[in-house]
C-alpha cells in the first residue's frame, strides 16, 4: 500500500512538471514561428570522427533507426568518395522510409572539369536520391591558398555546379563551407558566393562554422545579417571545437535558421559537430519548437544504437541521453528528488527515454537506500533497523575501495545477504590459476582450475583462456553449467581495472568491475582485493550468482518490522 500511495504522488509532481515546463515554453510557441528541419549527417560527418568506421550494413541500420526517431533528411554519405558510400545509397532507396528523406553530399566541380563530365557531380546523379547537399568555398583563404583559383573562378564553379543538378531535376542544398569565418575576413565575397548558390535554384543555404571557431555572439551578428539578404531558408552547420556547436545551432535558431544540422552524440571529425541529442530536447522542451514530438521518446534507445555500432564507449554524463544524466548520488539531493523531481531534474527524464536513477554510495542516506531497496521488490519501514545496517555496510565496503555505482549487480547481492533472503547457489572450495610463457616469442598459456559446491554436489574443473581472468571464468562456468544451464547465456561483456592504492606500486588494492549480459539485460559487479585474481573471482562469483536471481527476484521478499513500544507484550 505504502508503494501505491507513493506512485501516486510522484505522479502528482510530474503532472505539474509538465504544466511548467508548457508555460515556460509558451513563449516561444511554434505557431510563431517556420517549422524546423532537423538535418542529420552521423553516416558522412560522423563517419569521419576518429575510432569510428561504419559498415555499409552499419550505415544502413543506423539510417533505419534515424528514420523511426524522426528527423527530416539523412545524409548518407560522399558518393564520389568512396566505394563504400555507394554501395551504401544503392542499399538504401531499396528500403521503405516514413519520415526521412535520404540526401547525398559533394563538393562543387573541380575547376578543371566541365560540369557534364566532372566525376563527382556524375557519382551525386548517380545515387539517385531526390536531394542533393553540395560544399563550396564562401572564404577568399580556401579559395586561394586550398583550390588555387581566383575567386572570380569559385563564384562561376559554385553556380554552374548547382544550376547543372537542378537541371536533373534534383532539389539542391548548398553548405557554404567556413562561411563565418569568410564572412569575418570578407563579407562582401561571402555574400556573393551565396547569391551565385541562390541564384543557380539552391533550395536551402547552409551557414557553415567548419572551424568551429565561432562564438555564439558572431552567429547571432551574421545570421541576421544573411538574413537580411536573403529570403531563402537558411540552416546552419556548427562544429565543436570550441565547445560552442550547440549553442551557436539554438542561437541560429532563434534568428530564424529554419535547418539544424548535427550527428547523433555529436561524433565527428577533429571535437566533433553539433549533438543532436542536445540540440533536439532543447528545441522541444526548452525553446518550445517541436521537431519531432512524442518520438523524443526514443532519443535515448537512438543515442545509444549508434554508440555501440560505432563502438565507442558510452558518455554517461552526456546531457539528456547518458545514464548519469538524471542520476543522484547526494544524500540531500535524493532526499529532495523523492519528494519532488523537479528539485534537481530540470525536464522529466521519460521525456527524452531516460529514466532517473538513485546511486548507491556512501553519500547516500536512509531515504535514498530505502528508496532503492524497493526497486528490488524489497519492503522495508523506514525505522527498520536492517536499513540501518546496510548504509553501515554500505559506507564500510566504500571505504575499502567497493564502488557500487556501476556495480549494481553486487549491490542487490549485498543487500540481499544483508537482509537475510539470499542463500547462495554455489559455495567455493578453492581455485588456482597458472600463467605459463614456455619461450620468449611463444604466447602465455592460462589455465585456471575451480572447486565448488552446489547442495551437497562437489565439481572439480579446469579450463583454458586467453588470459587467466578469463580462464577462471570459463572454469567457473564449467563447473556450474551443468546444474545451472542457463548460465550459458551469460557473456561478459566488459572488464575494467582500477589501481587505489598507486603509492604502493605492484602491491597496491585494486578494483575490478566486470560487465557482464544475457539476451536481454547487462548488469555490473565489483570486486576489491591487493590480489588482482582475487579481486576478479570476487566480481565474476557476484555476476554468476545475479544471473541466478531471478526465483528470489520473482517471488519479492517482505522483511518484518523492527518492533517498537506499540508491539510490545505489555
Amino acid at each position: 500500500m505504502m508503494r501505491k500511495q507513493k506512485g501516486a504522488k510522484r505522479g502528482t509532481r510530474s503532472e505539474k512538471r509538465e504544466v511548467l515546463l508548457h508555460d515556460a515554453s509558451a513563449p516561444c510557441a511554434a505557431s510563431l514561428s517556420p517549422s524546423l528541419e532537423i538535418y542529420d549527417t552521423t553516416l558522412r560527418d560522423g563517419a569521419q570522427a576518429e575510432d569510428v568506421s561504419f559498415s555499409v550494413e552499419d550505415k544502413v541500420r543506423v539510417a533505419q533507426k534515424l528514420d523511426e526517431l524522426g528527423v527530416q533528411y539523412i545524409e548518407g554519405g560522399w558518393p564520389g568518395a568512396n566505394p563504400k558510400d555507394i554501395e551504401f545509397f544503392r542499399i538504401i532507396k531499396t528500403i521503405p522510409l516514413r519520415h526521412a528523406t535520404i540526401v547525398a553530399f559533394g563538393s562543387t566541380r573541380k575547376a578543371s572539369n566541365p560540369v557534364q563530365k566532372d566525376p563527382n557531380i556524375q557519382a551525386l546523379l548517380a545515387s539517385e536520391t531526390s536531394t542533393i547537399t553540395i560544399f563550396g568555398k564562401s572564404w577568399g583563404l580556401h579559395v586561394t591558398d586550398a583550390l588555387g583559383i581566383s575567386l572570380a573562378k569559385n563564384l562561376e564553379i559554385i553556380g554552374d555546379s548547382i544550376h547543372y543538378l537542378r537541371s536533373k531535376g534534383r532539389r539542391v542544398f548548398y553548405d557554404a563551407e567556413h562561411f563565418f569565418d569568410g564572412y569575418k575576413a570578407h563579407p562582401d565575397y561571402a555574400l556573393e558566393t551565396l547569391r551565385r548558390a541562390v541564384d543557380a535554384g539552391a533550395e536551402r543555404i547552409i551557414l557553415c562554422d567548419t572551424n568551429g571557431g565561432t562564438m555564439p555572439w558572431e552567429v547571432r551578428r551574421i545570421c541576421e545579417a544573411v538574413r537580411r539578404e536573403f529570403a531563402v531558408p537558411l540552416g546552419i552547420h556548427a562544429h565543436n571545437d570550441c565547445e560552442m556547436a550547440v549553442a551557436n545551432s539554438l542561437v541560429a535558431v532563434e534568428t530564424g535558421i529554419v535547418q539544424v544540422q548535427g550527428t547523433i552524440n555529436g561524433i565527428g571529425e577533429r571535437c566533433g559537430n553539433a549533438n543532436l541529442c542536445s540540440i533536439v530536447p532543447n528545441l522541444e522542451l526548452k525553446m518550445g519548437r517541436p521537431v519531432l514530438g512524442e518520438r523524443l521518446t526514443h532519443l535515448k534507445q537512438v543515442s545509444g544504437f549508434v554508440t555501440e555500432i560505432a563502438n565507442l564507449m558510452p558518455n554517461k554524463h552526456q546531457p539528456y541521453v547518458g545514464d548519469s544524466a538524471f542520476a543522484h548520488k547526494g544524500g540531500v539531493h535524493i532526499h529532495a528528488v523523492l519528494k519532488n523531481p523537479a528539485t534537481y531534474e530540470h525536464v522529466i527524464p521519460e521525456r527524452v527515454g531516460n529514466r532517473q536513477r538513485m546511486l548507491v554510495s556512501d553519500y547516500a542516506g536512509r531515504s535514498g537506500l530505502l528508496e532503492k531497496v524497493e526497486t528490488y521488490g524489497i519492503k522495508l519501514s523506514k525505522d527498520h533497523q536492517k536499513l540501518q545496517e546496510l548504509v553501515n555496510t554500505l559506507k564500510e565496503r566504500e571505504s575499502q575501495g567497493y564502488q557500487f555505482e556501476g556495480a549494481e549487480g553486487s549491490f542487490e547481492l549485498l543487500m540481499r545477504k544483508a537482509m537475510g533472503t539470499h542463500t547462495p547457489s554455489f559455495h567455493l572450495l578453492g581455485f588456482r590459476v597458472i600463467v605459463e610463457k614456455k619461450d620468449e616469442n611463444g604466447a602465455p598459456v592460462s589455465e585456471a582450475t575451480v572447486m565448488v559446491k552446489v547442495g551437497e554436489a562437489i565439481e572439480h574443473t579446469a579450463a583454458v583462456g586467453a588470459g587467466p581472468v578469463n580462464a577462471l571464468d570459463h572454469a567457473l562456468r564449467k563447473a556450474l553449467e551443468k546444474f545451472y544451464p542457463q548460465l550459458r547465456e551469460v557473456r561478459l561483456l566488459d572488464y575494467k581495472v582500477r589501481v587505489l592504492t598507486a603509492n604502493k606500486g605492484t602491491e597496491s588494492k585494486v578494483r575490478v568491475l566486470i560487465e557482464s549480459g544475457d539476451h536481454k539485460d547487462k548488469w555490473g559487479t565489483v570486486g576489491v582485493s591487493d590480489n588482482i585474481m582475487e579481486a576478479s573471482w570476487q566480481a565474476l562469483a557476484d555476476s554468476i550468482e545475479y544471473k541466478l536471481l531471478q526465483k528470489e527476484r520473482s517471488r519479492g521478499t517482505d522483511i518484518p518490522r523492527t518492533s517498537s513500544r506499540s508491539e510490545k507484550t505489555p
